[in-house]
């Protein structure tokens, strides 16, 4: 009886991964949107990247674009930069806190993510200039 069980639960296991993926992109797009959208400027998110407590979303608005790097701590998501091609780059990510595995791992979601995005689109992700913090805290975790 057991074996069944477990069959089932393994079969099921990827689908409830990308249940909770799909969650957590909608939690991110929700509390960009909240943030950073103006009545006259709605904000364009996506694709979001997550893995574990670390996402990287694209976003446009107006003529403009970015990328968010945000961090999940024990109150959600929180935006912790903005920058542009800068976040593909892992060295960014560790500078913002990730470990080194961690940062290839998600740059390289990331570049895969926007790899499956119209050209255009990505282009204006690159429009963002420099780095601005936006989370004060952000580099020394939720504390």
């Amino acid at each position: 009886m057991k074996a069944p069980i477990l069959a089932l639960l393994l079969t099921c296991s990827p689908l409830l991964a990308m249940a909770d993926t799909a969650s957590e992109q909608q939690s991110i797009q929700q509390l960009m949107r909240h943030n950073f959208e103006r009545p006259d400027a709605p904000l364009d998110v996506g694709p979001v990247t997550v893995e574990g407590d670390h996402a990287v979303a694209g976003w446009l608005q107006d003529q403009r674009g970015g990328r968010a790097l945000l961090r999940k701590g024990p109150h959600g998501w929180r935006v912790v930069l903005c920058a542009g091609d800068s976040l593909l780059d892992p060295a960014t990510l560790r500078s913002a806190g990730l470990g080194e595995q961690d940062a290839a791992r998600l740059s390289q979601a990331v570049r895969q993510a926007e790899s499956e995005q119209p050209t255009e689109r990505v282009k204006q992700f690159a429009l963002f200039q420099g780095v601005v913090k936006v989370d004060k805290d952000a580099a020394h975790g939720n504390h």
